[in-house]
């Protein structure tokens, strides 16, 4: 019998062409969950589990946050990490229209475009943090840096005060 071969994502072919290291950790799930029941599946310390979303400008320019799970998107602070004046929330129903994910999938390394992209810099206090390997039942932990450099991003303060 043939030995099942992990499936790599777009997001971890990026990587591995990039030279970048990562551990792929897999969870059994066959529809969306919210990041905590991730954590909670995986065993992983919260504040080192990232979510990634997704706003849109005035100008319906897309712009890519990567924060804490637990945490809220500031979206103040957002708009001011963008450079925009205000920006919004993308609806659950476009993600996979703009990015090339689903739900629960969303990753920053190889959406459709290149979109500006910003971590929250929380995470530069972490060694590594986990993301979306970019599908459901898939995460990637990898050093903020080595994410930052693969999904083109900078680091700044884009939580809410009170969240995370």
């Amino acid at each position: 019998m043939a030995r099942s071969r992990e499936i790599k994502t777009n997001a971890m072919r990026i990587l591995d062409r990039m030279k970048i290291p990562y551990a792929h950790h897999t969870y059994e799930c066959g529809e969306f969950v919210d990041g905590m029941q991730i954590v909670e599946m995986l065993g992983l310390d919260p504040r080192r589990v990232y979510k990634t979303l997704v706003t849109r400008s005035a100008a319906d320019e897309y712009f890519v946050f990567v924060i804490p799970v637990a945490a809220e998107l500031d979206l103040k602070k957002a708009a001011k990490a963008a450079g925009q004046k205000s920006l919004a929330m993308i609806h659950v129903r476009e993600i996979n229209q703009v990015t090339g994910y689903i739900r629960g999938g969303c990753t920053a390394v190889g959406m459709k475009k290149q979109y500006a992209t910003v971590i929250d810099s929380s995470a530069e206090g972490w060694e590594t943090i986990v993301v979306s390997g970019g599908r459901i039942g898939s995460q990637i932990e990898l050093a903020p840096g080595d994410l930052a450099k693969a999904s083109g991003a900078r680091f700044a303060p884009v939580c809410a005060e009170d969240a995370g």
